[in-house]
């Protein structure tokens, strides 16, 4: 993976796990990684100053740029994949999306990735898409005065969520350009489009021009490269040669410590 070395970066949320939160950073920095992302790191959408401040601290200490962030996603270890589609709470979302820009603007992260959140019981799922597009289109203005992008995500492992697809990231990705929300972009993880069954090779052939974001892990498993089967170095060149030049964000669960999975690396 010579080619795409420098493009890496380490996902926080899922690495490093056995630090606390704000030492990830520096532990990222002393593998060698000079960029990072995280799912949303607080417990409630709206954290107290101290504890955003402590945050932004973090990464200024450890010498390492946050190049994503995820907006607030409900209870992700109970179940919850995002609140953008979830009638109730629309002002806890959109609360969360002035923090994530502040966030952004403090930091110089750009990327924010909205998870879209599960079909819910009893709700018309008609009804939950249109509340999507208007909280991602609130959300897509949060951001846009930083210059920032709304990432959308096809995700694996929820049998609710309904964005499992690149095209259907992306017929949500147009549906708000129809609306003339231009900053929303697909967040392509290799690893939830593989073990959903799309396509990935025609997916990056397809929706080059809409991705702004990648991710990897290895499949079946979701483990460090090197793990399963997924041609992830073959992806990443053809990512490349359609264009690409974003980070390239490891979103994987070490097979051990974090620090001993990175043998693939230098490999």
């Amino acid at each position: 993976m010579d080619r795409h070395a420098d493009r890496f970066a380490v996902n926080c949320s899922l690495l490093f796990t056995e630090l606390p939160v704000l030492e990830r950073p520096a532990a990222a920095k002393a593998a060698g990684f000079d960029a990072v992302e995280f799912w949303w790191p607080f417990s409630e959408p709206v954290p107290s100053q101290a504890q955003q401040d402590e945050f932004v601290t973090a990464l200024a200490d450890a010498g390492v740029s946050l190049i994503g962030l995820n907006f607030f996603g409900g209870d992700l270890p109970g179940g919850d994949r995002g609140v953008v589609s979830w009638p109730g709470r629309e002002q806890e979302f959109r609360d969360n999306a002035r923090i994530v820009a502040d966030l952004g603007e403090r930091t110089g992260c750009r990327a924010f990735n909205a998870l879209y959140g599960n079909r819910l019981d009893g709700v018309d799922p008609d009804t939950q898409d249109k509340l999507a597009l208007d909280n991602l289109t609130y959300a897509a203005s949060a951001v846009e005065a930083i210059g920032g992008t709304v990432l959308i995500e096809p995700v694996s492992g929820a049998t609710g969520y309904p964005l499992r697809t690149a095209d259907d990231a992306v017929d949500v990705i147009t549906a708000l350009a129809e609306r003339g929300v231009t900053n929303v972009a697909l967040l392509a993880d290799l690893y939830h489009l593989q073990v959903n069954g799309d396509d990935v090779a025609r997916a990056i052939d397809t929706h080059a021009d809409r991705i702004a974001h990648v991710q990897i892990a290895d499949a079946p498993g979701r483990n460090e490269p090197g793990t399963g089967t997924l041609d992830i170095n073959g992806y990443l060149d053809q990512l490349s040669d359609r264009g690409y030049t974003g980070h390239i964000a490891l979103e994987y669960k070490p097979s051990g410590a974090t620090v001993d999975s990175f043998g693939w690396f230098t490999r």
